[in-house]
């Protein structure tokens, strides 16, 4: 029978093996190694797909499971591909910074008693905020029914974010979630569409806005109120991948310098 392998990148624990189509549950254990209390002994559970040449990771406990820099998110499941890094326990790890974030006054820009709105700390345009609420959900597919008045009262403030914008007349904004966050903690993106930035540096930057990654907030409230979940569809880590495409012209450039030159057309300074 077909196997596959998970190798420590620092040699922390011994290869595991992953026969092919058999689940296997890791976590804390002497199997990884990992002492953290904090990092559930069901973690993950991988599932290879010799024939296919990934292995399916699926999130079970709370704390954070990323591949790469992209987030797994509990009940979610994201392919593997060989040379990706399966961060299983991810406690203390980049992706909780958000929560430390939104308790910074220096970081904030608004808040109440349901949300809180920051700026976003490394911004992919001239103007990129965060709305978050203050009660921890983890992602997008923990949200239920019941809360469809917090989602719109996110919504709401967004929409007053770009109100009181002092370039709210002259740039068109977007508010919405990525389909799978890098991000533990849901939060809603507003988000100018110039995309002026230093920050905004790779294919993957500009697809998680620009393509169907990215989901209108309008659209998660809408799933919400008629089926009570919010549906993330299948293979969208894909579209990240996609050609470098204007948002406004549908004009295909190489390279994300060459399309920077390209926006100034549409974006005068």
């Amino acid at each position: 029978m077909p196997s596959c392998w998970l190798i420590s990148k620092d040699d922390a624990h011994r290869p595991i093996q992953l026969p092919h189509l058999q689940p296997v549950v890791l976590g804390r254990g002497p199997e990884t190694t990992i002492k953290d209390k904090k990092c559930s002994r069901e973690q993950v559970e991988v599932k290879a797909e010799c024939n296919k040449g990934y292995v399916r990771v699926k999130q079970l406990g709370l704390n954070p499971t990323s591949i790469d820099s992209v987030v797994v998110g509990k009940g979610n499941e994201v392919k593997m591909k060989p040379g990706q890094q399966l961060h299983v326990d991810n406690v203390g790890h980049w992706s909780q910074g958000l929560k430390a974030s939104m308790q910074d006054p220096k970081m904030q820009v608004y808040k109440d008693d349901k949300v809180v709105v920051i700026n976003d700390k490394y911004p992919k345009a001239r103007y990129h905020w965060l709305v978050l609420p203050w009660i921890s959900i983890p992602n997008l597919k923990a949200l239920r029914a019941e809360h469809c008045e917090l989602v719109r009262h996110m919504q709401d403030v967004a929409d007053k974010m770009v109100q009181q914008c002092p370039h709210a007349g002259s740039l068109r904004f977007r508010k919405g979630y990525h389909a799978i966050p890098s991000m533990s903690h849901v939060h809603l993106h507003v988000i100018s569409q110039d995309f002026d930035s230093p920050c905004l540096k790779n294919k993957k930057h500009w697809n998680s806005f620009t393509t169907d990654y990215f989901i209108d907030s309008e659209e998660v409230l809408l799933m919400l109120e008629t089926s009570g979940t919010v549906k993330v569809k299948d293979g969208a880590s894909e579209l990240l991948k996609l050609p470098l495409r204007c948002h406004m012209c549908s004009k295909e450039l190489p390279t994300i310098p060459a399309l920077k030159q390209h926006l100034k057309s549409h974006f005068p300074s």
